[in-house]
């Protein structure tokens, strides 16, 4: 059994990452088990606040899923052609105290995958993921990419993925992640 941590990059009810998450889990093959992770409750960084409290509650419970996983799924956004900020900072939480990076991303498997209501999908956020993943010695999984662009037509009200070609690509996505992670 191959188990994967997903983590959607919005805190936005409607996110159309989370339903993309939400899909990748109904969609993975048999031997694979989604597990969705959240960023949801995670502060801003402040070294003053980790200094005076130590790691928050919610990231040592987040950092602990991610160490137990065989890969992490990074469902990002793409905000202004970048990173989103609150999930750059949830990464930037999880790679504290430095000590503890190779622990929790060290030779770690990372997928990264996203929907965006742009025709381009989130091209751009997933080429600005690479500098960070190489900085944590993340294994940063080059398959096929997944850019879902357009994410109004592919989802409908509810959230669901309704886009067969997407659904198609998402499985494919989903199983070849897994298979690089078993061989």
């Amino acid at each position: 059994m191959t188990t994967l941590l997903g983590l959607a990059g919005s805190l936005r009810r409607g996110s159309y990452n989370a339903a993309l998450l939400r899909a990748a889990i109904e969609l993975a093959p048999e031997g694979v088990t989604i597990e969705e992770g959240t960023i949801r409750g995670i502060p801003l960084y402040d070294g003053d606040l980790e200094a005076e409290q130590g790691i928050p509650k919610s990231v040592q419970e987040l950092k602990e899923r991610i160490v137990v996983s065989d890969g992490l799924m990074i469902v990002t956004p793409e905000y202004n052609n970048s990173i989103p900020g609150v999930l750059k900072n949830a990464i930037d939480w999880l790679s504290r105290p430095g000590s503890d990076i190779a622990r929790v991303f060290g030779d770690r498997p990372i997928a990264i995958l996203g929907a965006s209501p742009g025709r381009f999908g989130t091209a751009m956020a997933q080429a600005a993921w690479l500098p960070v993943l190489r900085a944590l010695g993340a294994r940063a999984w080059f398959g096929p990419r997944l850019m879902v662009g357009s994410a109004a037509q592919v989802f409908d009200a509810d959230g669901k993925l309704v886009d067969e070609r997407v659904r198609g690509e998402l499985t494919k996505f989903v199983a070849g992640f897994a298979k690089s992670i078993r061989s």
